[in-house]
């Protein structure tokens, strides 16, 4: 009689968990979302999960107007109202800077876009974003001469146009519906690139050539060798290049002399309106695959390490971009092809 009853019990159970999962489908992706943490903290490097609470706040077919404005925009104001507020225009502004606009937008983006979010934030859960974020900044924090400050923000917006970046150091956003961007492989393998840029600029600021084109290239460039570097070689050098293919950086070897040759007159340019940094728009070279000064700088950093030893790309944090150039051997180099 005792098993009896133990087992109608198990099937009542059985049932009743069954049952109460058909009636609440999005019970499981909510307490996932709820796991997330809403801050990753290491040294002054912060990374927050606003997406968690853009779609938190539409749970059970309410609107919580409270968590938008606490949870979404007091939680990094400076981010919406210091820099989305003003690269979008005095238009746009008032959707941003006050929580009243933030309501607004933030009421109706995600009903509108549910489907296409949720399967966006549910590719990142499965990453396990907690020990992610952890681990990279982590490691990070380990590598570099110098510890910047930052906050990025993790979000949905509006208007894209910042894809993975920002203003500032404290004003910095990954946006997941932004449709330039990868956010998984960003999260997962391009965080180092960033966030070495905010190194980097520290030292690169007390150069008078600061802003010319050969400054950005090895800016670039280094970025990509160090999440080349950050990962240990683990990932292939032209993945750690804007997510290259093989092919694309076959493209790139075939046409080295070249490029170089073509692309060395506009080092020394400072306005931004050159072919090296602007490819796409001067159609130097049409064919050219991603981004020409990514590329070329990550080639002179290569360079510099193959002739100074393994640990020598620490040296470009204190080099000048001239300096870095003269001594990788890079035109020797393309001068013997």
């Amino acid at each position: 009689m005792k098993r009896t009853t133990l087992l109608i019990f198990s099937i009542v159970t059985v049932y009743f968990c069954s049952t109460n999962q058909k009636l609440n489908p999005e019970n499981s992706f909510e307490r996932d979302l709820n796991k997330v943490a809403d801050s990753i903290k290491v040294n002054d490097i912060v990374v927050k999960n606003i997406f968690k609470y853009q779609i938190l706040a539409h749970r059970n077919d309410s609107f919580d107007e409270r968590m938008i404005v606490d949870k979404v925009y007091k939680s990094h104001q400076k981010l919406w109202d210091s820099c989305y507020a003003v690269i979008f225009g005095e238009k746009n502004a008032g959707l941003y800077n006050n929580p009243e606009g933030m309501i607004q937008w933030n009421k109706t983006l995600y009903p509108k876009h549910k489907a296409e979010f949720d399967s966006k934030t549910q590719k990142l859960l499965k990453l396990n974003l907690n020990r992610i974020l952890t681990t990279n900044l982590k490691k990070f924090s380990q590598m570099v001469p110098y510890q910047p400050k930052a906050t990025i923000s993790i979000l949905f917006t509006p208007f894209t146009g910042i894809g993975f970046g920002g203003c500032k150091a404290d004003q910095f956003a990954l946006e997941l519906n932004n449709d330039s961007t990868d956010p998984e492989f960003t999260l997962e393998k391009g965080l180092p690139h960033e966030l070495n840029h905010l190194v980097y600029e520290k030292f690169r600021n007390h150069d008078i050539n600061k802003n010319s084109a050969l400054s950005q290239t090895i800016d670039e460039g280094f970025a990509c060798y160090f999440t080349w570097i950050f990962f240990e070689g683990k990932m292939e050098r032209y993945h750690a290049v804007e997510n290259m293919s093989q092919e694309n950086w076959s493209w790139y070897l075939k046409n080295e002399k070249k490029i170089f040759m073509s692309v060395k007159p506009y080092f020394s340019d400072t306005s931004g309106d050159n072919p090296l940094l602007q490819n796409d728009k001067k159609k130097l070279f049409p064919q050219a695959p991603k981004t020409l000064n990514y590329w070329l700088g990550f080639r002179i950093v290569e360079k510099y390490v193959e002739k100074h030893g393994t640990n020598s790309w620490k040296d470009i944090y204190k080099l000048t971009p001239k300096e870095v150039l003269d001594k990788s051997g890079y035109e020797n180099y393309i001068n013997s092809l």
